[in-house]
């Protein structure tokens, strides 16, 4: 066998998957999607072809065309980060016929009972498919290498809606002949009274991360000619909320387009997820998820949606060919982020995202000082799940390498080379050594100014990476400084902060201050309320390890009223590490009685935390 990939059973020698139809038949009452996948290679394949699987239920595999049972087995213990192993036997096929279930436990999958949501009378499901969570749906090569085109026939209760990472193509009632592959039970629950179909195809190759769903009660509001922004119906204010947040949308698509090329998805749709999502944004194609903290009134959020724009050129039309190259993903979108920003919303707020990166980066340094594989771009990941090690280093040390780069040739060449690589690459899965060869090609002599094996593949931040300079920064920094010697700032230099400013402030002080310092801070700021979770995260971030105890009961509400990890990675990781063990017992107690909130995957990264450091 020849691995593609560290955390995939697909075999580079197998032809691979080009397209995927899928029939879900959603359950709501047992938390289980019945299903029939039919697999398309790319050329005929006989001998033994393996796919990835995760807690799904197989009951048949057949010959499309003969409708003859393929012999297959299933790997009798589950690898604990790949999940189980499925080898069908083919004799010159090209196309099998896959009738399983998925798991109520499925890691991609997070199923809303109606008090979980806003209108609390209907249920809500969503995916979560990234890292390598595709296979808890369907049988698959989930691989980046293995790019799909796909289309769905979903099957869901006449009272909810559907939306996707494809094109919607039509609501309709459920037909017989759409469920014969399916087992008896379902097959006569396929036409039900209470049932609508919603078709949905996605005509472009995606990486399988990318496959994602959503059903619930949905509404939504128009932010521009490409652009719906959607959430539950029932939240109203979310709704309205996120239609001011957004409403710069459809500039950044254009500024995108100007500096990269042109869109080539056609709709850039965005939900609003319920607050157990556990990223800020998900990069889908057509339909980018996002957490509802990322809507805070100040239009701030909308660089969220600047990043994820960005992955529509870097990461979704060039990706990553498997997660040890996850920085050619994230540092690009990042880059390009950053520029999109820069030109919106002006020089001075690209520079406070840069400084916010860089302090996050330097933290993610001392975080793997004793794993220092984890500071290279082009890592190794055999034996690692890439949810445990899921940092800022792919996305801000990626972005400095591409911005040494620009330093380097300038940004008028480096935007005509961007250009080239992303016309060059588009809908193609790469590693580190495919842009290094092309990177050189095309800029001549530019490993005698750059030492790119260093950047790539050395630990650390190197020395001729950016810090970045602006009088705002400045000033923060210098701020931060001067509460070390016990001087808060005064009204006048914070009036005009945003949350922004407070972030890389408070990220600047030191891991602990004196309990006093700190509650006189929030006494005159109000951080602890902020409707910013990043300034409220990192207050209370500081204000646990200054050994404030007063705040441990927004500490708790927060970890049980948002499930995004980036704050559960922080203020988890924080209470473990206090020292005290009514902290440690806090957080194990606050774990057992949000876990079920949580998604999946959240799930997964708290426990980890928690068994490394209690």
């Amino acid at each position: 066998m020849a691995p593609i990939d560290p955390h995939s059973f697909t075999d580079s020698s197998h032809p691979l998957t080009t397209h995927i139809s899928l029939s879900l038949y959603l359950d709501f009452s047992t938390s289980v999607i019945h299903s029939s996948a039919l697999l398309t290679l790319s050329s005929p394949f006989s001998g033994d072809l393996s796919l990835d699987t995760r807690s799904i239920s197989i009951t048949t595999i057949l010959d499309p065309k003969t409708h003859t049972l393929l012999p297959h087995s299933l790997s009798s213990n589950p690898d604990p980060i790949k999940g189980s192993e499925i080898v069908i036997s083919l004799t010159g096929q090209s196309q099998l016929l896959i009738l399983y279930s998925t798991s109520p436990s499925a890691s991609a999958l997070q199923w809303l009972s109606p008090i979980q949501t806003f209108s609390k009378s209907h249920p809500y499901v969503y995916t979560q498919c990234q890292a390598i969570h595709a296979r808890s749906i369907f049988p698959c090569q989930d691989t980046p290498a293995a790019r799909i085109r796909y289309d769905v026939v979903m099957n869901i209760p006449s009272s909810l809606s559907a939306v996707m990472s494809a094109r919607h193509v039509r609501r309709r009632l459920p037909s017989l002949e759409e469920a014969k592959h399916l087992d008896d039970v379902t097959a006569s629950l396929w036409r039900g009274e209470d049932r609508v179909v919603e078709e949905f195809v996605m005509e472009q190759p995606i990486p399988p991360y990318l496959f994602a769903f959503a059903v619930g009660e949905l509404g939504f509001r128009e932010v521009g000619p490409r652009t719906r922004v959607y959430a539950e119906s029932a939240a109203v204010e979310v709704l309205d909320a996120a239609e001011l947040e957004f409403a710069g949308t459809e500039e950044m698509i254009k500024q995108g387009e100007k500096l990269f090329g042109g869109y080539e998805w056609e709709r850039f749709d965005l939900l609003v997820l319920p607050p157990s999502f556990p990223y800020g944004g998900m990069e889908n194609p057509r339909m980018v998820f996002l957490t509802p903290t990322v809507i805070k009134g100040d239009a701030s959020g909308a660089q969220v949606v600047a990043h994820e724009l960005a992955h529509s050129w870097t990461g979704n039309l060039i990706t990553n060919i498997n997660n040890e190259h996850f920085w050619l993903n994230e540092g690009f979108t990042t880059y390009a982020e950053r520029r999109i920003v820069e030109v919106v919303q002006g020089e001075d707020i690209a520079t406070l995202n840069m400084g916010i990166g860089w302090r996050g980066l330097n933290d993610e340094m001392e975080r793997f000082k004793d794993n220092l594989e984890c500071t290279k771009l082009k890592n190794k990941q055999d034996g690692v799940d890439p949810d445990d090690v899921y940092s800022q280093v792919p996305y801000e040390k990626g972005f400095q390498f591409v911005l040494r780069i620009e330093r380097q040739v300038g940004r008028t060449a480096f935007d005509e080379f961007l250009k080239k690589y992303i016309a060059t690459f588009k809908f193609k899965s790469i590693d580190t050594d495919t842009f290094l060869d092309f990177l050189k090609a095309n800029i001549p002599g530019i490993e005698k100014e750059i030492n790119l094996q260093m950047w790539t593949e050395g630990v650390g931040i190197p020395e001729d990476a950016y810090e970045p300079v602006s009088a705002i920064y400045t000033k923060i920094i210098s701020l931060a400084e001067e509460f070390k010697q016990g001087k808060m700032p005064s009204e006048d230099e914070v009036a005009e902060w945003k949350g922004q400013e407070w972030e890389l402030y408070l990220e600047n002080l030191p891991k602990s201050c004196e309990p006093s310092q700190v509650v006189a801070l929030d006494k005159r700021y109000r951080l602890a309320e902020s409707k910013s979770y990043e300034v409220k995260v990192s207050f209370l971030k500081l204000a646990i390890s200054s050994k404030c105890k007063e705040y441990h009961g927004e500490v708790e509400k927060t970890l049980k009223s948002v499930g995004r990890m980036l704050y559960l990675r922080a203020l988890f990781t924080a209470l473990a590490q206090a020292g005290g063990t009514e902290e440690k017992q806090m957080a194990k107690q606050i774990f057992a009685e949000a876990r079920e909130t949580y998604h999946p995957i959240a799930q997964g990264v708290v426990e980890s935390i928690l068994s490394k450091y209690i």
